[in-house]
């Protein structure tokens, strides 16, 4: 029969009920914390390779395209976060003339903090919520990716296109559990100058978390009740099934 402490830890990869060699971890759980922890810093300082992520059918389908904030380097991304909200000058411009405007439903994506979970998840759950958003017959906007990307660009992106909803697939802080996490970053009519108090959040989309699967239809169901109440953040609650399509 299995005890309290290993009834937890199968429902977790947190680290719970370690065992304790003295005041200290076992020698075998500090090594594999080592691990862990340079396995995080590696997926910060990664680098995400365009053509190796997205397909050259799924880029050629999807008219997929890539620019930069104003970081010009990871290392300036991460000790000045301000730059990774602002697409580049000459980028900003790209996206105005490649990008209708004012589509119902904005699709882009972000390396975020951790480049690693955008290539090992970003081409499948981009074309799982791209086929179910299709479905209920939105204009969609021109979907990119963004390198040194933040949270932030959700604003300008809002502001420069004028979707009535706005999506940001974004690689989300690495842990010591797992560097493959995703988050959906969502507004409604986002613009210069919003909060997070605007925007609402599907976070831990990777293998052991949250499903692309799932993750996808949750992400459609939210982008209709924005539509729908006209309006998003802490006002809003997630819907818990699809809309019919055309909703």
């Amino acid at each position: 029969m299995a005890t309290l402490s290993e009834l937890v830890q199968g429902l977790t990869p947190a680290r719970v009920f370690s065992p304790r060699a003295g005041v200290s971890l076992a020698t075998s759980d500090w090594l594999q914390l080592r691990a862990d922890h340079a396995f995080a810093r590696d997926a910060v300082f990664s680098t995400l390779h365009f053509s190796l992520v997205f397909p050259p059918h799924m880029v050629e389908r999807l008219q997929l395209f890539e620019v930069f904030s104003q970081a010009q380097s990871r290392q300036e991304y991460l000790l000045n976060p301000v730059l990774g909200r602002s697409l580049s000058p000459q980028d900003r411009t790209r996206v105005l003339q490649l990008c209708p405007a004012r589509p119902r439903l904005q699709i882009f994506l972000g390396d975020g903090l951790s480049p690693a979970a955008l290539t090992l998840q970003g081409s499948a759950l981009l074309q799982e919520l791209w086929n179910l958003a299709s479905l209920q017959g939105w204009a969609m906007g021109r979907p990119f990716l963004v390198h040194q990307a933040r949270v932030g660009l959700l604003n300008e992106v809002g502001h420069l296109l004028e979707p009535e909803v706005a999506i940001l697939l974004i690689g989300e802080r690495p842990g010591l559990s797992t560097v493959e996490s995703l988050s959906a970053y969502m507004a409604y009519r986002p613009t210069l100058g919003d909060t997070d108090a605007s925007r609402n959040l599907i976070s831990n989309i990777h293998s052991r978390g949250v499903g692309l699967g799932q993750a996808a239809q949750r992400i459609v169901a939210l982008a209709a009740a924005m539509l729908a109440n006209q309006t998003s953040g802490v006002g809003l609650k997630e819907r818990s099934s699809l809309p019919a399509p055309g909703v």
